[in-house]
């Protein structure tokens, strides 16, 4: 059996829990590999809105468990709010329905602090942090201070506990940031004692061995553009967004990896700092903006918007091995007489396919343009009622990125998807 997977190949927020939720139906088995409640996945369905930020999205699917994986930071506060949130809104039994991986970092309330401290301090070399505490946690796992879900059952967490709090707290008077680092500390071990409901897991034993009997997608959260190595750095998320991480994140083999499904907007959008080479900043810009309802899930910030850059979408495809190919949102651009796509840079006036390494060159893009097609795609259940404009729009490129469009998405709700 194979362990499938699902990226987003743009700056994150491309649709992924959507599609997550439409293919869920096809696999027992959902497993969430990295990330944390920096993630928001939006979902629609019968009626009813939800955003998932760890909680993998195949919750809402009959039957299918739940895996939160070793690559995951938890937030048990985060995690405790939205699991009742659930229960609540549909009777669903979260606590049977997911499990969790012991090898998963905290998120401690003392790394929030952090998160806003460091951003504070950076000034106007803000990273565009979601302040949910995700880089502090990655950064006390890289150097080995960390805690991790399982060590919630040793009878010294508490110990533990403070002793990493020790450190955060002399880090916030070093950085001169004021706030109570024990705000919130009752609520986290309320949150705590929420998690030793689940079951936890040896993750890589217990993936494995339901790979041996079942297929398995795997979720990922933000998007390849942020990949801590291959992104544009230093705007970017810590943890590995390509498909090696869910090998990483879940403590799979690489040869496990089946299908690689790539999900990307019809058009680009970028939350926080960093390069955005078609970022379009008039009437545009905004009218994208207001269609698309771009406002980050988590955040609720305005999105960064922009026309699709096919070269970013080519590196992040080749990053990861991408199979089967995703377009989200395509009805967004409805009703534009023109439609711009960037099919290469100028970096310094020298034209090239290729997304530099310095993230701070000076890129330019260089456009194909296309007619639009000016139609309604909203009502399209078949490829049959796409309009011949549209049709040209998705073959041009599949022949640039060498990776054929499977499914493509004309409005926010499951059954607006079509299934080529």
């Amino acid at each position: 059996m194979k362990l499938d997977v699902v990226l987003g190949l743009q700056w994150g927020d491309e649709g992924k829990g959507k599609i997550v939720d439409v293919l869920a139906g096809n696999y027992p088995v959902v497993a969430r590999f990295q990330g944390g409640p920096n993630a928001g996945h939006s979902l629609h369905f019968d009626g009813k809105s939800f955003v998932l930020r760890s909680v993998p999205s195949g919750i809402f699917r009959d039957g299918a468990m739940n895996i939160v994986g070793n690559g995951v930071v938890l937030d048990p506060i985060t995690f405790k709010g939205e699991c009742e949130n659930i229960a609540g809104k549909t009777g669903i039994p979260v606590t049977e329905k997911i499990v969790i991986a012991k090898k998963a970092h905290l998120i401690l309330p003392t790394h929030r602090l952090l998160d806003a401290a460091n951003e504070a301090a950076a000034g106007k070399g803000k990273i565009g942090s979601t302040l949910k505490g995700i880089g502090p946690t990655y950064t006390d796992k890289v150097s080995r201070n960390g805690l991790r879900v399982g060590e919630i059952l040793a009878p010294d967490f508490r110990e533990r506990f403070e002793k990493l709090k020790a450190k955060h707290v002399k880090t916030l008077s070093l950085l001169g940031y004021e706030c109570d680092p024990c705000a919130e500390e009752a609520e986290f071990f309320e949150a705590v004692e929420y998690l030793k409901k689940f079951r936890l897991v040896d993750c890589e034993y217990f993936t494995n061995e339901l790979l041996d009997k079942c297929d398995i997608l795997a979720e990922g959260a933000q998007g390849s553009m942020l990949d801590i190595d291959y992104g544009s750095y230093p705007f970017v998320t810590s943890s590995s967004t390509a498909c090696a991480g869910a090998c990483i994140g879940l403590g799979v083999s690489p040869h496990r990896i089946g299908h690689v499904w790539g999900i990307f907007k019809a058009y680009c959008t970028r939350v926080g700092s960093g390069p955005f080479p078609t970022e379009l900043f008039d009437e545009t810009g905004e009218k994208i903006r207001a269609i698309g309802h771009e406002f980050g899930a988590v955040t609720g910030r305005p999105r960064r918007c922009g026309w699709l850059d096919l070269v970013a979408l080519k590196y992040a495809v080749m990053i990861s091995g991408v199979t089967d190919l995703i377009m989200m949102k395509s009805d967004c651009l409805d009703t534009f007489e023109t439609i711009k796509v960037c099919t290469s840079y100028k970096v310094d006036g020298v034209e090239t396919s290729y997304v530099p390494a310095d993230t701070f060159a000076n890129v330019e893009p260089v456009y194909t343009e296309f007619k639009g097609w000016n139609c309604d795609l909203t009502g399209c259940r078949s490829e049959s009622d796409f309009p011949q404009a549209f049709s040209d729009y998705i073959r041009f490129m599949e022949n640039y990125l060498g990776v054929p469009v499977k499914i493509i998405s004309v409005g926010p709700d499951r059954d607006a998807t079509v299934m080529r």
